[in-house]
């Protein structure tokens, strides 16, 4: 898994040991790039995407709501595109929509491109969700069913 130390650093993942599944820990000024880490982290986790190359963008609406709900919303659908269609998230850029909620594009290539490092991700996990601001930041944690 990619991992950034936490240590003076703005911008972050890492993975966390735990017990038959997969822990990921994101770091971020933003919520909105925060996500973006926690994504990072969990394609991280189970593939090396250097000979993916982009291929397509799938624009994301995402309603108002709580913070925890719109992570899970973009990771199940990382795990969703890989799943039924193939597709592996190289990236993914969040704004503010227009009057509420968020858009996230998330940049996708094929997933036989990638080389496997790990196990393959079945469901975002809602025990020991958290995403919150933390400091002078956000931070989330999220445990990956895999």
């Amino acid at each position: 898994m990619s991992s950034t130390s936490a240590g003076g650093s703005a911008a972050g993942h890492r993975g966390v040991p735990h017990t038959a599944d997969l822990r990921i820990e994101a770091w971020a000024p933003t919520r909105e790039r925060c996500i973006a880490e926690a994504v990072a982290g969990l394609v991280g986790s189970f593939a090396d995407t250097s000979g993916v190359r982009p291929s397509r963008t799938i624009r994301l609406s995402l309603p108002p709501g709580p913070n925890t709900d719109v992570l899970v919303s973009v990771l199940d659908e990382v795990i969703y595109r890989l799943e039924v269609d193939g597709e592996l998230v190289l990236g993914v850029e969040i704004a503010r929509a227009p009057g509420a909620g968020l858009i996230a594009e998330l940049t996708a290539g094929d997933a036989r491109r990638a080389t496997a490092v790990g196990a393959v991700p079945k469901a975002v996990s809602l025990h020991g969700l958290r995403f919150d601001r933390s400091g002078e930041g956000w931070s989330c944690a999220v445990t990956i069913d895999v």
